[in-house]
């Protein structure tokens, strides 16, 4: 007779299979590898904060207002949270934002300060939620968000519950900058659920802010505290009576444009209070994100690489409503044709390796960015530098809106008038603004150091490469005269190379040499002074991305190229430096992998043969500098060019040249990964035999043919295909 099992235990069966399943589908999602605590201590500067992919509100904990190490409002070291803020900068080196905190709390009397301890091993992020215990105040915070509106969900474990909200607060330099950030500010109380108001700021840029606070239960109470004299807006308790074990639902929408516009963003994006339907939402977008690449990998890898494409995302952010309504840079509302209009562009950063990582792995988006860079044009006069919400602050040097635009329409990215473009691309290198006087870079041929008191060498250097990614595109544009007009400006930076030191040096008026010439001494505009931008001459010397050909040759060759090379990953500093100058970070010698311009630098080895160079650093950044922890980043993320850096360094290529359309050969730091692109065809980087001792490249393929060049194109990847390392253990010379 055959063993017939009961009703209960094909129930227990079935439950435990399903159980089995469940779990095994879960542990197959992306977004549990993301550690959004990465980067939160030393000076990696980036935020736990719940976020929507390319979202406009960011709420999360602020553990600090000033300084520095608060850019993002949050530090992981910190002991207190201050309360809960609405929107986050991630990895940047400037503080703003971090608008409107609230803080609830119960059980305790009033109170001038509501900051509380709180208990890490009870602090929880991952994309799209954050939560939080915090036991002087005797509840438990959580945060979810959609694109346009926070939501928060607090327990209360005492009686007396309230939130206290200081609507002054925000992420600034000073005490004295906090106590001045409001310029303007009307609040009102509109009825039992619903608070409204409006701020005029002046942070990093001077910006206007809309907004609607809704609770799901009515205030009973309220009072305002007092502050500071000097403060426009005002810090207040709002009282809610509950039953026990009752939670308290908070919405927060934002908008640029008017109140209006944030009650509908509200509206239309969260109608409910199902909080865990936000979260679910919110997390479904992330991983729909994060499986655009899927890798093979060990834990650590995997947490290393899809926290990067989380931080990737993070900004840009879309600061059109969702009517499409923005306010541009000279304070005026506009309707975004598609919806969409981008701010939070790092550019001098980002034009590296972030955006050319979306042109691969998101081209859908690209199309959005570059007309938001246009729209910003029309109305600013020149593409933006460094764009904050639809504001430009002029931080860094050089126009580096250019390259990103270029790039789009070189790689013939669909939905870009490139006439339109290149227009914009034209007048931003042809018209003076600020930091970018044409008419005296013309008359010399460089910024000369008497006139140009700061970044001269820098300013001269970056300018050359924007002025060779305009010749690029007016080539394709059959634009002739142009192309030799920009071609010859992008040569001025061989008027800066000392044939003597052999690195880039300052020259004055006159075409006398900088002297006496520190070539190891740290130059930060406004603080330290200088020649160079965050950097030195050693580091600032390879900012050639668009002629390396000129760099070797004027070097003596190859060999003495490479021995130049190597010196910069040697020598020892024993400058002494004033001012401030922290964000020159992650040294190898004089490399600085912690910012930007040393960023391309590794792969000039594969440019002249010597691949196994290039191996051998690559493996040493990624076990000294990029740490799935707190303290994991060796330097700010800034917007995600940190992040990007690393996820082309782990499949292998990176693009030295961003308006060549090709990608220079490495050393992947993963087994495999498939990126999966438009029309359903996918390019798989595979590393056979990668292992800790097997670090260097043996041979190349792609589609089964031997490379013999080391590059790749942007074509090539996004036809679709294969590309296969054999590594091994011995250097290939």
């Amino acid at each position: 007779m055959k063993y017939m099992p009961n009703l209960l235990t094909l129930a227990i069966f079935s439950l435990l299979t399903f159980n089995a399943c469940h779990q095994e589908q879960k542990e197959k999602r992306l977004i549990q590898y993301v550690n959004p605590f990465v980067g939160t201590a030393y000076t990696g500067h980036t935020t736990p904060a719940a976020a929507y992919p390319l979202g406009f509100m960011q709420p999360g904990p602020q553990s600090g207002n000033f300084g520095w190490e608060h850019c993002s409002g949050y530090n992981y070291e910190d002991s207190l949270i201050w309360g809960f803020t609405q929107n986050k900068l991630n990895g940047t080196g400037i503080p703003d934002m971090g608008d409107i905190l609230m803080m609830p709390f119960s059980g305790i009397p009033t109170r001038s300060d509501y900051k509380s301890s709180v208990l890490k091993e009870k602090e929880i992020a991952s994309p799209g939620y954050y939560s939080v215990e915090l036991p002087d105040n005797h509840v438990n915070v959580e945060l979810t968000c959609t694109p346009h509106v926070a939501l928060h969900r607090y327990s209360f474990k005492d009686e007396n519950p309230g939130v206290y909200i200081d609507f002054q607060s925000g992420s600034v330099s000073t005490e004295e900058q906090y106590n001045n950030r409001v310029l303007d500010a009307n609040i009102v109380v509109d009825d039992d659920y619903t608070i409204t108001g409006y701020h005029k700021l002046k942070g990093w840029v001077e910006r206007q802010l809309f907004y609607v606070i809704k609770f799901d239960q009515p205030i009973v109470s309220q009072e305002t505290i007092p502050g500071n004299m000097g403060n426009k807006a005002p810090m207040k308790i709002f009282y809610f009576k509950l039953k026990k074990g009752q939670p308290l639902l908070a919405k927060v929408a934002f908008s640029t444009v008017s109140i209006d516009n944030a009650k509908e963003n509200m509206m239309t994006e969260i109608s409910h209070w199902d909080f865990e339907q936000i979260k679910s939402d919110t997390e479904n977008a992330w991983e729909d994100l994060l499986t655009r690449i899927q890798i093979e990998g060990s834990e650590d890898q995997k947490k290393n690489f899809y926290t990067s494409m989380y931080h990737l995302f993070f900004q840009p952010n879309n600061i059109a409503d969702i009517n499409g309504q923005y306010r541009g840079a000279d304070d005026s509302i506009y309707t975004s044709p598609s919806g969409k209009y981008y701010s939070t562009f790092s550019l001098w950063d980002t034009y590296r390796a972030a955006h050319p990582l979306y042109t691969i792995i998101a081209p859908d988006i690209v199309p959005d960015l570059i007309n938001t860079m246009l729209m910003h044009s029309d109305i600013q006069g020149f593409l933006p530098i460094w764009a904050l919400w639809g504001k430009e602050n002029y931080c860094m040097v050089g126009n580096h809106g250019v390259p990103v635009v270029v790039e789009a329409c070189m790689k013939n990215i669909p939905g870009i008038d490139m006439e339109r473009a290149y227009a914009a691309v034209k007048k931003s290198l042809t018209e003076n603004h600020y930091r970018s006087d044409w008419d005296m870079y013309n008359k010399y041929g460089y910024y000369p150091f008497d006139l140009i008191k700061e970044e001269s060498v820098s300013r001269t250097l970056e300018g050359a490469y924007d002025d060779y990614c305009a010749a690029q595109l007016a080539k394709k544009l059959k634009k002739e005269d142009d192309y030799s007009f920009f071609m010859k400006k992008a040569n001025y930076y061989k008027n800066l190379f000392d044939p003597e030191t052999k690195l880039m040096r300052g020259k004055d008026s006159k075409g006398n040499w900088r002297t006496p010439f520190d070539k190891f001494k740290l130059s930060h505009a406004g603080t330290a002074g200088g020649d160079y931008t965050e950097g030195n001459a050693w580091q600032y010397t390879w900012h050639v991305q668009q002629d390396v050909d000129f760099l070797i040759n004027a070097m003596g060759g190859k060999e003495a190229f490479a021995t130049k090379l190597d010196s910069l990953f040697f020598l020892e500093s024993t400058a002494k430096n004033t001012g401030f100058v922290g964000d020159v970070t992650g040294l190898i010698g004089q490399y600085a992998q912690g910012n930007e311009p040393s960023h391309h630098v590794i792969y000039f080895y594969s440019m002249i043969g010597k691949n196994w160079r290039t191996a051998e650093l690559m493996r040493e950044v990624f076990d000294k500098f990029y740490q799935p922890k707190a303290d994991g980043l060796c330097g700010n993320d800034d917007c995600g060019q940190m992040s990007a850096w690393y996820i082309f360094g782990a499949l292998g290529f990176y693009p030295v040249n961003t308006v060549n359309c090709t990608y220079v050969i490495g050393a992947p730091q993963i087994p495999q990964a498939t990126i999966n692109l438009p029309m359903n065809k996918t390019f798989t980087m595979r590393a056979d035999n990668l292992s800790a001792k097997n670090k260097y490249v043996k041979s190349v393929r792609l589609n089964g043919q031997e490379l013999t060049e080391p590059h790749i194109t942007h074509e090539q990847i996004m036809q679709g295909g294969t590309l296969i390392f054999e590594m091994t253990d011995t250097p290939i010379k």
